[in-house]
């Protein structure tokens, strides 16, 4: 280490000692009778080369080969600085490559591997799954009664602790200035699993979380109190409204705490307070109602209790509780039929036993990435394979002057790791700023570590710089090898002989290839996703959701009897009848993709109607259908006289007609709501099937009931009322619109969210949009990369072919056999690429399948298309050398040589 800090001192004490022991010599010499003169020059003569002796004294030390690294670093950037629109290049496309992979990683490590930030002990922390039988196949949940909860946390044995949690979206204010927060609903022992202390304040306890009232008290988010409050310590003891009720402030999360979830909560409640205002007083009690499964379950295992014994005390616990909710309930199915366990999973939802499209997508875009990274590697090659061919005399003339090979790979290898720092410099600086919008587009509400500040992604730009600096710098090192040094000398590094510079050369010949086959695999993936995102936005649901918004009531506990709650939703809808821009307006209680009203139906001569699938109920206004735009395809769409009293009625969806009356027409037919006996309504429309909560299944068992023939219980939340309204142009423009004019038909207490449906929408085809999008931008930019080396290729064969040329066009050559000579020369490189890349792309196909929507992955069009993309892309960049070739004056392309 001194000799790396202190090097002049080191310097100076060596020659200070060398110095010593010459004059110590000299002293015994003049001692023994010789004069000084030639006491000093027989010092010298047995002492030896002092040159030579200090460079052994430098090797003892073992820091040569860092003063030999720093040495070709220091050569390297002089190099770069003669030639900045070389170093620009292969900066900048390993900059891109790199930058690439590390803003990927930064998803995917955030969604499935990255454990929540503060958790204690994330090796033995998990979500809690059940996995139950129904219909006779096994199936996994993740949401938990309460009591089910307190069930598992008193008989578990092998967990040391064990939280409930809740995700929603409350409103904070009043009236028109009210807004949705973000909240965490968490059992008092959430704490308990992590290591994060407060800023200021305090945590709420198990006795503020008692059951069933605890206390309504806040912890804050830092980037809430932050925001909201400028990070004033004197929030402390203020109150707040958050949904129906008021809370005091106790304490301030750490910053970048989001608990067990992706998105960080701007507050956290005791959950008992929210189960409260949410389902009554006696919500604890509860255990059978299917509506109560809220919770999500996480717990850490004690230590030394592996997961597999975990799992098995936990199912123990879990079928203990079942059989005292089978006590107090005897319609619950048997234990024996439902087989109830607990399976451990990752903290991380991404990773549970069912990963979401977008973290499918999300890893196969890492993948994709680190062929970029790939295709980067194969043009920066081309580039210092390039270099290198220019330098051949200049590396001859080192190994003639005993410069060994070994010594001279390590130069180039330093050349090459240089450019790879700065290229990934230059890659954390893009993941940071232009992936930051890629992060906010996919998850917008995650807290993102800094890209250049985070040590997991810097060693992923520091892994991908060390990777494409050893595999660019294998060309120009394969190169030095083939250098032949008498060659070299003699004709300047012209000769196309033995590793010269003419002609072609089959090693950037392969890297083309390699570039124009990734460049295919990422075109085609890139292509299957446009056409499946095309096939979404052709999809017909059943409804228009693109002039459509979703209006939804919150309460806040406003109480309200059944007389109450039918004249607000009658003020609502005289209030959007006299809306401007409002076309049309409908009450609802099922919205797609959202939330359902179930119920199961009864008809005559049909057994069980439960074995065909789930039947959703939908109360409507006699406007619904004009204002949705659902298509009817038979009989006749709700009137004004279908109203209580009158003669009941339905309508019912095409799927749920051919499923009930498969051989009949269901015009006429009568069905039983909610029960067996209860009264027959008669079937007097049939339209088109709505997709409600799959875009690949349109056999949705929808039936339509007015609004005026539907009982109070039968609109689901009493705390909730929902439209559709109708408007005239782009739903979005018109939000705060709507939402002003119908505020004033709510309570005071009372706020109104109002959404487009396309947004409803939105997280439904996210995936596909992100397939597409970044498949696109990343095959586009391996297009571009294998385009430009292709060039490169084309462009170089031709400059060193300049003499063959001049002597083809002196001896009669016309210009269109020069200019096909060079064209064929690129093609004989692309052509067999893009059939390479066609291969691996049908063979890999399968994989990538369940990811698209109605579109095979081996569509022919996707695949041609590329085809004529990388053809015409080819022929651009042949032909650009081949104009150049036919300008070529073969008087001077003869003296040349």
């Amino acid at each position: 280490m001194r000799s790396l800090v202190r090097r002049d001192a080191v310097e100076r004490d060596m020659n200070d000692e060398m110095r010593l022991h010459l004059e110590r010599a000299v002293e015994r010499l003049v001692e023994r009778g010789l004069s000084p003169a030639d006491a000093r020059a027989e010092a010298r003569r047995e002492f030896g080369n002092v040159g030579y002796i200090q460079e052994e004294a430098r090797d003892a030390r073992g820091v040569r080969w860092i003063d030999e690294i720093l040495r070709d670093v220091r050569y390297a950037i002089r190099g770069l600085r003669r030639k900045p629109g070389f170093a620009l290049a292969v900066i900048t496309t390993l900059a891109l490559g790199i930058g690439a992979n590390a803003t990927m990683f930064g998803i995917v490590d955030r969604l499935l591997f990255r454990p929540p930030n503060y958790l204690a002990a994330p090796d033995r922390s998990h979500r809690i799954y059940f996995a139950r039988f129904i219909d006779g196949s096994e199936r996994f949940g993740q949401s938990f009664q309460y009591q089910r909860f307190l069930d598992l946390r008193r008989s578990s044995t092998t967990m040391e602790a064990l939280a409930a949690y809740s995700a929603r979206r409350l409103a904070v204010g009043s009236g028109e200035n009210s807004r949705e927060i973000r909240v965490g609903a968490a059992s008092a022992s959430l704490w308990h699993l992590f290591d994060a202390r407060p800023v200021i304040g305090r945590f709420f306890t198990v006795d503020e979380d008692g059951e069933p009232n605890g206390a309504r008290v806040v912890v804050l988010s830092f980037g809430y109190w932050e925001s909201q409050y400028a990070s004033s310590h004197a929030v402390l003891g203020t109150t707040i409204t958050i949904g129906p009720a008021s809370y005091t402030v106790i304490g301030v999360a750490p910053r970048g705490f989001a608990g067990v979830q992706l998105e960080t909560p701007d507050a956290f409640i005791p959950i008992g307070m929210a189960a409260v205002d949410d389902l009554g007083s006696d919500w604890t009690r509860e255990r059978a109602t299917y509506a109560l499964n809220w919770l999500e379950l996480y717990g850490r295992r004690k230590p030394g209790v592996t997961v597999e014994g975990a799992n098995a005390d936990l199912s123990a616990a879990l079928r203990e509780s079942y059989l005292k909710q089978i006590a107090l309930d005897l319609r619950a199915a048997p234990i024996g039929i439902l087989k109830p366990r607990v399976v451990l999973g990752s903290v991380l939802a991404e990773r549970g036993p069912r990963r979401s499209a977008d973290a499918r997508v999300a890893t196969w875009l890492l993948g994709v990435t680190g062929i970029v990274l790939l295709i980067a590697c194969a043009n920066v090659g081309n580039l210092l394979l390039a270099s290198a061919l220019g330098r051949r005399r200049e590396i001859a003339v080192r190994v003639a002057l005993g410069v060994s090979r070994g010594r001279l790979i390590g130069q180039l290898l330093i050349e090459s790791m240089t450019l790879a720092a700065l290229g990934a410099f230059a890659g954390l600086v893009l993941t940071q700023s232009g992936g930051q919008l890629l992060r906010r587009v996919l998850l917008p509400s995650v807290d993102w570590p800094n890209a250049i500040t985070d040590r997991r992604i810097a060693l992923v730009a520091t892994l991908s710089a060390i990777i494409a600096g050893l595999l660019a710098s294998v060309t120009p090192v394969v190169q030095a090898m083939k250098t032949d040094v008498i060659s070299a000398l003699k004709t300047g590094g012209r000769d196309g002989k033995k590793g010269g510079t003419g002609g072609r050369s089959s090693l950037r010949d392969a890297l083309t290839f390699v570039q124009v086959t990734l460049s295919v695999m990422l075109l085609i993936g890139a292509g299957l996703f446009v056409r499946s995102v095309v096939n979404v936005s052709h999809l017909r649901l059943g409804y228009d959701a693109d002039r459509m918004l979703l209006v939804e009531t919150h309460l806040r506990g406003v109480a309200m009897d059944p007389v109450q709650k039918l004249a607000l939703r009658r003020a609502l809808m005289e209030r959007a009848a006299t809306t401007r821009d409002i076309e049309s307006a409908t009450l609802v209680c099922t919205v797609p993709f959202y939330g359902t009203c179930s119920g199961g139906v009864f008809v005559d001569g049909v057994d069980s109607t439960n074995r065909l699938g789930e039947f959703v109920k939908q109360s409507a206004s006699p406007t619904y259908f004009a204002t949705t735009g659902t298509r009817l395809l038979r009989g006749r769409a709700f009137l004004a006289n279908d109203r209580a009293g009158g003669p009941l009625v339905v309508v019912v969806s095409d799927a749920m007609a051919r499923a009930l009356w498969p051989a009949a027409d269901a015009l006429g037919k009568c069905v039983r709501v909610r029960s067996a006996t209860a009264p027959c309504r008669t079937v007097v429309g049939i339209v088109e099937s709505e997709r409600l909560a799959n875009m690949d299944d349109d056999a949705s068992f929808v039936y339509y009931v007015p609004d005026a023939q539907t009982t109070d219980v039968e609109w689901g939340d009493p705390q909730r009322v929902r439209l559709y309204v109708r408007v005239r142009g782009d739903a979005a423009a018109y939000t705060n619109a709507i939402r002003s004019g119908l505020q004033s038909a709510i309570p005071a207490s009372a706020y109104l969210v109002v959404r487009p449906m396309a947004s409803v929408l939105a997280p439904v085809t996210r995936s596909w949009r992100l397939g597409a999008w970044l498949f696109a931008a990343f095959g586009a930019l391996a297009l571009i990369l294998a385009a430009i080396g292709l060039y490169s290729v084309v462009a170089y064969s031709v400059a060193q072919r300049t003499h063959e040329i001049g002597v083809r066009i002196a001896i009669g050559a016309r210009l269109g056999d020069v200019t096909g000579l060079v064209v064929r020369d690129g093609f004989r490189v692309v052509v067999p690429g893009v059939a390479m890349g066609m291969g691996v792309a049908l063979a890999g196909g399968r994989w990538l399948r369940p990811l698209l929507f109605q579109v095979s992955s081996r569509d022919p069009w996707v695949f041609a298309a590329v085809a004529a993309v990388l053809i015409a892309v080819a022929l651009l960049a042949s032909w650009l050398p081949a104009a150049r070739a036919c300008r070529v004056d073969p008087a001077t392309a003869l003296r040349s040589d």
